[in-house]
């Protein structure tokens, strides 16, 4: 059996510069060509001059925070688009909201590829725990399974009851969905009875794995490993068995700038990760995601040649994922808008026994009887998780210009 997904895994250094240099002109001229945005933003770029990441280098940022702004302006993807809307296999709106596209083809999102190198083979059955309603993680994660070779369980969200069944009556291979919501099934699956011994192997995503999370896992015997990707670009990074960092994925260059600028910085210094996806349907280009990381030193012991980073180490701004998903700090201030009374707001999270738990803290004085109730719906409709609220005094919210407070302590 082959320990690679294809051939490109494997490309001397100087293989891949070659089939970058070749492909990277043709697909800017693609962009510019064919998508209203990069019409704009790249007019005075030579295609032909931009061969690597040094040429990337002087082109604009398209900034991911951006984004909600520039689809109102140009609805529903903001121009950036190459391929019509109506012409696409899916639409989403991922929270923000922002609108995703999925466009049609084998495994469009490439994740297969992170899925290869966890272990995932042809035969097994996936069990996809990733929300397949109006964000893209499930459907994304379906079609690397199915690219590999997997027949998946379409789990979804929730219901830890019937998650552990399912697992049990089709003696499911493998697990694919958020880090903590395995350890949910797997606490049900103990207390009801539920037989998923099958279980083997992991690829988790949408949150922190923590090393005590893994251990724990490893220790019944499912080998767990971690993709890093957005519902904007797909696969961005993943770790193999030989865990030693997380590998770029060849359908991508990713670049670590400095926070605020387009500057790549010095190898090793953590930076925002920047990316350019050879995706003709949806063809980011310098994609500025808001995460931090750093690029490692030399290649990782698996074999596979192409960079790689340490993962996610946070973010350079205060959009936050919470529960999997993303708060934008917009969504905050849309909750202030819509009550008069609320002064300021902070969402705060933190993690209790690896799970996520947010708090929504308002300043606002003489509210009524109704004022929480009328709150937590728009919290519900604006931020779009459930969440403990807090109503406070004004004044007492500290003045550090903090509108999520990100409270979680992740190990680099």
């Amino acid at each position: 059996m082959s320990e690679f997904y294809d051939a490109l895994e494997t490309r001397s250094a100087d293989q891949r510069a070659s089939d970058i240099a070749t492909a990277l002109p043709a697909h800017i001229a693609h962009a510019r060509a064919n998508a209203a945005y990069y019409a704009e933003t790249l007019a005075s770029a030579d295609p032909a001059s931009v061969t690597g990441p040094a040429g990337l280098a002087r082109l604009p940022l398209t900034r991911k925070a951006d984004l909600m702004d520039r689809q109102t302006q140009d609805a529903p993807f903001g121009g950036l688009n190459a391929t019509p809307a109506r012409e696409l296999l899916r639409l989403f709106l991922s929270p923000g909201p922002i609108a995703d596209p999925e466009g049609r083809g084998r495994d469009w999102w490439g994740m297969g590829r992170g899925l290869f190198a966890a272990g995932f083979r042809q035969g097994d059955i996936a069990h996809n725990c990733f929300s397949y309603h109006h964000t893209p993680a499930g459907a994304m994660m379906e079609a690397g399974a199915h690219a590999v070779g997997c027949a998946v369980y379409p789990g979804g969200v929730g219901a830890t009851d019937q998650q552990a069944e399912a697992i049990a009556f089709y003696r499911a291979d493998g697990y694919i969905g958020t880090p903590d919501f395995l350890a949910k099934i797997l606490e049900r699956a103990d207390e009801t009875g539920a037989d998923v011994s099958s279980l083997k192997k992991a690829f988790v995503g949408g949150g922190p794995l923590f090393p005590n999370m893994r251990e724990a896992y490893e220790a019944r015997g499912i080998v767990t490993r971690q993709s890093y990707g957005t519902a904007d670009l797909g696969m961005v990074a993943y770790e193999s068995l030989a865990l030693d960092g997380m590998i770029v994925d060849e359908r991508v260059i990713v670049e670590i700038v400095r926070p605020g600028t387009g500057d790549p910085v010095p190898e090793g210094e953590v930076g925002e990760v920047v990316v350019t996806s050879f995706n003709a349907d949806y063809p980011l280009i310098r994609f500025a995601t808001g995460d931090l990381s750093a690029v490692l030193p030399g290649l990782s012991p698996c074999g596979r040649t192409n960079m790689r980073i340490k993962g996610w180490m946070g973010r350079a701004d205060q959009r936050t994922k919470i529960k999997g998903m993303f708060v934008d700090p917009k969504q905050v201030d849309r909750l202030v808008k819509a009550h008069p009374e609320i002064e300021k707001a902070r969402v705060e999270v933190t993690l209790v026994d690896t799970s996520d738990v947010m708090v929504v803290k308002v300043e606002a004085a003489g509210t009524d009887d109704g004022f929480a109730a009328a709150v937590e719906e728009t919290i519900q409709k604006e931020i779009r998780l459930r969440g403990k609220l807090e109503i406070v005094a004004p004044g007492s919210l500290p003045n550090d210009g903090k509108v999520i407070d990100d409270q979680r302590k992740f190990d680099a």
